[in-house]
C-alpha cells in the first residue's frame, strides 16, 4: 500500500503519536484515536502548547492555540490538524 492511499488522518495519527511517544514519553499502547490528551495521557497546559509548537514544526501550518481550546482526545487534534492542511489546500 503506498502512501498515496494512506489517508491524511492515518498520517496525522502516525505523526502525533510519534510526537507523543518521542517528545512526551506516552507509551504507544496508550496512544489511540479516543484518548483523552489530559485524563488518559496526562498532559497538561503547557504540554498542550508544547504539541502546538511540536505540530506546526511537523506540518509547517500556523496553529493558533484557540484552534486547540476544545481539543480533548487524540482524535480532536487529529481533526484540527485535517482541517488546517485542507484549508491552504
Amino acid at each position: 500500500m503506498s502512501n498515496e492511499n494512506m489517508n491524511n488522518g492515518d498520517k496525522i495519527f502516525a505523526m502525533l503519536s510519534e510526537i507523543l511517544q518521542q517528545d512526551f514519553e506516552i507509551d504507544a499502547e496508550d496512544i489511540t484515536r479516543s484518548a483523552n490528551l489530559y485524563e488518559d495521557l496526562d498532559l497538561d497546559s503547557i504540554d498542550a502548547v508544547d504539541l502546538v509548537v511540536k505540530l506546526r514544526e511537523q506540518t509547517g501550518k500556523k496553529i493558533e492555540p484557540n484552534d486547540f481550546k476544545q481539543v480533548r482526545t487524540v482524535q480532536d487534534v487529529i481533526d484540527a490538524v485535517e482541517k488546517l492542511m485542507t484549508a491552504d489546500a
